[in-house]
C-alpha cells in the first residue's frame, strides 16, 4: 500500500489545513486506526497554525469527515509498518462531533460522544486553531478560564464550575510540577467568580496563607478555638483511649457512658429531650473528670480499675498540655457552634469566600481527628440544613492521601471514613470535594474514582501514572500518555468540567498570589553566612514554647 494519489498536487501552505494528510484504515467503537502521508505532515510542519503544524503527531488532535459533520479525534500512537513508503500507522481515540457551516466549513455545535462512525477509507484533514477555538468554546455555562489549550497560543481553556464542583475533582501531579500554584490559581479564579461562596480549604503546610491573605480568612492553631465538644463519640475515642483489642472495647464503653452523663448535665440537654453520645452540647472536662471518678469510686471489690485510670490520665494529659489548646481550652466551653460554623464556612462570605485551616501547628497525633471533624460538621450541616436554601460547600484537601489512604495503608481512621461518604454521598447534598495529592496510587481507589473531572499534572511514578490511567475515561487514553512528558505548569483535564478531554498551560500567577511552596535553593542560600546563632537561639525559644 502506497500513499501516494491522496492529494493530486503539491499543497500551499495556505492549502494546509484543506488538504487531507491521511485516510481511516480500520475503525473500533472508541477509536480507530488511520495512515498519515508523511510526506503531507512534513508540509503541515511548516504551517503558521501551530494546530496544523502538529497535526498527525502524537497528542494532536485530528478530524474527518462523516456525512456533512466533522468527527474529531486525539493521536495516541504512531509506528511505521516496513513496504509502506511514505506512510505512517497512528491509532486515534474519538473525542466528540460537530456540524459543518456550509460557507465557512467551520465546526459548531460540538458535542461529546460518537453517534456517526466513518468508513475505511474516510479523508483525514489536520483541526485548526479556527476548529478548537469553535470545540472549545464555552457552550454558555459558567466557567472560569485557567489557562490557554496545547498547542494553540490564544485559546482559553475553561472549568465549567457547576459540573467541576457538582462532582468532585482531584488535582494530582508529583511534587515540584507547580501543583500548589495551580490549585491557588483555580482557587481563586473560583473565588473572583464566587465573592460571596463557602470554600473551606485545609492546609496541612501552612503554604496558602499567603496566598490567600487579602481574600480568606486564615485560621491556624492561635485563633481556630475549635471546642472539644463538637467531637462525636468515635472522634473522642481517637483521642482519649489508647489501646486496642478487647481493652480498647472496654474503654469504649466506660467513656461512652461517662460522656453520656457530662453531655446530660448541660441545660441545653433539658430542653432537647433525647440526646445520644454524638450529639453536639457543650460538656465540662472536669465534669467528664468527676463522672469517671465517680464511677471508678462505685465499683466492688474485685472489679478492674484500670481503664478508668488510663482514660482519667489520658484526659489530664491533654488538659494540660498546652499544644492541646486551641481545642481543649476550659475557655471553649460556652455554646459558641452557630458562631464557630459561620466563621469556617464563610456564612456570610463578606467578601471574603475561602477560609484557609493551617493544621500545619496540630499536634501529630490528633491532626487526622482534627479534619475529620471539620469534615464531618461540613457533611452534618449540609444534612440538617435540608430544609433551608441551599449553601453549596466546597472543601478541599491538599496532601489528600495522608486522610484518605489506600486500603493497603488504611489505618481505620474517622477521616477516612468521613471524606469516603463525601465523595460518595456529597453531591446531594451541596458539598463538593476537592482532592490535590502526589501520590494518586498511595489515595484510596473508590475516591478517585468517584472524582468528575481530574486534572493530572506530570507524573513521575509508574504506579501513579497507572492509577490514573485506570481512573480516566477511554477516550482521554491518548491524552495520558503524554503526562510523564507534561512541563512544568502543563496539564491534561478530562471530565465533567471540560467539553472534551485537553491539555492546558496553566496562566502565570502574580508572585503575590502564589502559596508559599518553593523549594530553598541550596547553592544560593549555602553560599552566604550571617546570623546564625540569633536563628538558632529564637528557635530554640519557639520549639521550647511549643509555639510559633
Amino acid at each position: 500500500m502506497s500513499m501516494q494519489g491522496l492529494v493530486a498536487e503539491p499543497a500551499r501552505a495556505d492549502d494546509n489545513a484543506r488538504l487531507p494528510i491521511g485516510s481511516v484504515i480500520d475503525v473500533a467503537g472508541s477509536g480507530s486506526q488511520i495512515a498519515l502521508d508523511l510526506r503531507r505532515l512534513e508540509e503541515c510542519m511548516g504551517d503558521a497554525d501551530p494546530s496544523v503544524s502538529l497535526s498527525g503527531q502524537v497528542g494532536s488532535q485530528i478530524k474527518i469527515r462523516v456525512g456533512n459533520s466533522w468527527l474529531l479525534a486525539s493521536v495516541r500512537t504512531q509506528r511505521h509498518e516496513n513496504g509502506l513508503d511514505h506512510c505512517i500507522i497512528a491509532r486515534v481515540d474519538f473525542l466528540g462531533e460537530g456540524e459543518e457551516e456550509r460557507l465557512t466549513g467551520r465546526i459548531f455545535a460540538f458535542r461529546r460522544g460518537v453517534t456517526r462512525y466513518p468508513i475505511p477509507g474516510s479523508l483525514v484533514y489536520p483541526a485548526t486553531s479556527g476548529d478548537l477555538r469553535q470545540i472549545y468554546a464555552s457552550d454558555g455555562r459558567a466557567n472560569v478560564a485557567i489557562g490557554t489549550v496545547f498547542p494553540s497560543r490564544d485559546i482559553r481553556a475553561g472549568l465549567y464550575i457547576d459540573a467541576f464542583l457538582g462532582k468532585h475533582f482531584a488535582l494530582l501531579g508529583s511534587t515540584g510540577t507547580g501543583k500548589s500554584t495551580s490549585a491557588a490559581l483555580i482557587l481563586h479564579r473560583i473565588c473572583e467568580s464566587a465573592p460571596q461562596g463557602h470554600v473551606v480549604m485545609i492546609d496541612p503546610h501552612g503554604e496558602y496563607g499567603q496566598a490567600f491573605r487579602g481574600i480568606g480568612q486564615l485560621l491556624d492553631v492561635s485563633n481556630l478555638q475549635m471546642p472539644y465538644w463538637l467531637m462525636n463519640f468515635e472522634e473522642h475515642c481517637e483521642i482519649f483511649l489508647t489501646t486496642s483489642g478487647a481493652d480498647r472495647q472496654i474503654d469504649a464503653d466506660i467513656l461512652g457512658k461517662c460522656l453520656l452523663a457530662a453531655r446530660q448535665r448541660n441545660r441545653l440537654a433539658e430542653h432537647i429531650g433525647k440526646i445520644t453520645v454524638d450529639s453536639p452540647i457543650p460538656y465540662l472536662l472536669s465534669d467528664l473528670a468527676q463522672i469517671l471518678s465517680n464511677e471508678m469510686g462505685k465499683l466492688e471489690k474485685g472489679t478492674n480499675s484500670v481503664p478508668y485510670m488510663r482514660i482519667r490520665s489520658k484526659l489530664d494529659e491533654i488538659k494540660n498540655d498546652p499544644r492541646y489548646q486551641f481545642m481543649f481550652s476550659g475557655m471553649l466551653v460556652g455554646d459558641t457552634m452557630a458562631e464557630f460554623i459561620s466563621r469556617v464556612f464563610r456564612m456570610p462570605a463578606d467578601g471574603r469566600p475561602i477560609s484557609i485551616i493551617d493544621v500545619s501547628g496540630v499536634p501529630s497525633d490528633i491532626v487526622s481527628t482534627v479534619v475529620a471533624v471539620l469534615s464531618r460538621l461540613v457533611f452534618d450541616y449540609a444534612i440538617w440544613s435540608r430544609d433551608e436554601e441551599t449553601r453549596p460547600v466546597l472543601l478541599v484537601c491538599e496532601e489528600a492521601h495522608r486522610y484518605v489512604p489506600s486500603e493497603k495503608n488504611a489505618d481505620g481512621s474517622s477521616v477516612g471514613r468521613i471524606l469516603s461518604r463525601i465523595a460518595k454521598e456529597g453531591r446531594k447534598y451541596g458539598v463538593s470535594l476537592g482532592l490535590i495529592t502526589q501520590r494518586p496510587s498511595d489515595l484510596a481507589e473508590g475516591v478517585l474514582s468517584q472524582c468528575g473531572t481530574i486534572i493530572a499534572m506530570r507524573l513521575n511514578n509508574d504506579r501513579d501514572q497507572a492509577f490514573v490511567r485506570a481512573a480516566m475515561p477511554e477516550g482521554a487514553r491518548g491524552f495520558l500518555d503524554s503526562i510523564p512528558a507534561l512541563k512544568n505548569r502543563e496539564c491534561i483535564i478530562c471530565g465533567e468540567g471540560v467539553t472534551i478531554p485537553l491539555r492546558v498551560t496553566f496562566d502565570e500567577l502574580d508572585a503575590a498570589l502564589r502559596p508559599a511552596s518553593d523549594d530553598p535553593s541550596f547553592s544560593h542560600l549555602w553560599s552566604r553566612s550571617g546570623g546564625e546563632e540569633a536563628a538558632v537561639e529564637r528557635t530554640v525559644q519557639r520549639w521550647r514554647a511549643q509555639s510559633r
